[in-house]
C-alpha cells in the first residue's frame, strides 16, 4: 500500500528531535507506516521558531522508546545501514 493510499490506521505519532534548543526536546508528528521501523513524515508546516532534525515528507527509521510506547525519528532511510542498525539495537 503507497503512503498516499494509506488509511487512518496507518498513521502514528513520531517524535522528532528540535535543534538548538539547548536540551532535548522533541516535536510530535503525525507519519504514515510505509514498514516496520520506516514512516513518512506528514506534510505540515514546520513552526518558524523550530529547527527539526527531519523534514516533512522525510521517510525516517524509528525506534521505540524504553517506554514502549513512543516513535523516535533517529535516522532518514536512506542513511539507514542494517548492520549498523543490528549492532546499535543489541548495544541498548
Amino acid at each position: 500500500m503507497s503512503a498516499a493510499t494509506a488509511s487512518s490506521t496507518d498513521l502514528a505519532t513520531v517524535f522528532v528531535r528540535l535543534l538548538d534548543e539547548g536540551t532535548d526536546v522533541w516535536r510530535p508528528v503525525q507519519a504514515h507506516r510505509l514498514g516496520e521501523t520506516t514512516y513518512r513524515l506528514a506534510d505540515e508546516s514546520v513552526p518558524e521558531d523550530e529547527a527539526w532534525s527531519f523534514q516533512p515528507g522525510d521517510i525516517v527509521v524509528v525506534e521505540q522508546r524504553q517506554d514502549g510506547q513512543s516513535l523516535i525519528a533517529v535516522a532518514r532511510a536512506m542513511d539507514f545501514d542494517e548492520r549498523s542498525w543490528a549492532s546499535r539495537r543489541m548495544a541498548s
